[in-house]
């Protein structure tokens, strides 16, 4: 039996075909919730202000930006915020669409999201992504017709792409062997995180050594192997700390730690504090 949301939280409402393009003009934000998404989401801000919190972390709202959650995030919008701009919101079966040259660039920009959460738009990315999210936002208006999902589909990946080379991250060839490899771990641990939590496991199913893997790491995300595993790890067991009346014992075995022992100490030496003073922290101030 699956187990209610935390009261302060809202899940996802099922979306036709899996797929949305919304355009705001000043939008208000009423509802303070934080929003679990089971779908991806773009937005591309052309003006506003206010502040977005994804996770733990918060995100001052400009113009001239993009902002990116990934399925499994949990985020909301502060009172004072106001949005000019688009939102695409689209799953994994909506995705499956898009030609499979568009997925390197999925999976760096989602199954990373924390590290491009927010992306910075100069003027000429501005005038070369509204267009397109234009476009796309009118052929998601129009009445349905015959292959009206892969044409919008076909959008979505010219779209994807197009964020991927402004990423500065991947800007410094995205398309190389390396990268491609490094895309595979991150596909691999965001898919395996709560099976295995060993970089030779890792290593083994990608066919290089752990050190390979480990000198990969440092080389495309300025951090090592270990790291992005502790990393998607340490933001679930937040995720399910905060927003969930799970026990500790619960989410211990649920990441696939042996003993809640082993979770609270892991958990201790990452964040500095226990478990339960991180789930006491937000019960006391309200959240």
């Amino acid at each position: 039996m699956k187990k209610p949301e935390h009261p302060n939280i809202i899940a996802d409402q099922d979306i036709k075909d899996s797929f949305s393009v919304e355009s705001w003009e000043k939008k208000h934000f009423d509802d303070q919730r934080m929003h679990r998404a089971t779908y991806n989401r773009i937005f591309l801000i052309t003006s506003g202000s206010g502040e977005a919190i994804i996770d733990n972390s918060s995100y001052p709202i400009a113009g001239d930006q993009l902002l990116l959650v990934a399925k499994g995030q949990l985020f909301t919008f502060s009172a004072d915020t106001v949005l000019t701009g688009h939102a695409i919101c689209f799953g994994d079966c909506f995705w499956e669409r898009a030609p499979q040259s568009a997925n390197n660039c999925k999976a760096v920009l989602f199954n990373n999201a924390s590290d491009n959460q927010q992306i910075p738009l100069n003027n000429d990315d501005l005038q070369e992504l509204s267009p397109l999210f234009e476009i796309l936002h009118t052929e998601f208006t129009k009445a349905p017709y015959i292959n009206k999902l892969d044409a919008m589909a076909a959008y979505l990946k010219i779209i994807m792409i197009k964020i991927a080379n402004i990423n500065a991250s991947l800007s410094k060839g995205y398309d190389s062997y390396d990268n491609q490899l490094y895309r595979q771990f991150l596909e691999l641990v965001s898919r395996q995180y709560q099976n295995t939590h060993e970089v030779a496991e890792f290593a083994k199913q990608m066919g290089i050594s752990t050190r390979k893997l480990t000198e990969l790491c440092n080389r495309c995300a300025g951090k090592g192997a270990k790291d992005i595993i502790n990393g998607q790890l340490i933001s679930e067991a937040k995720r399910s700390l905060q927003f969930s009346a799970k026990p500790v014992k619960e989410i211990a075995y649920h990441l696939n730690f042996s003993t809640p022992e082993q979770f609270s100490h892991f958990f201790k030496k990452n964040t500095m504090v226990s478990p339960h003073q991180y789930r006491s922290h937000f019960v006391h101030i309200g959240m």
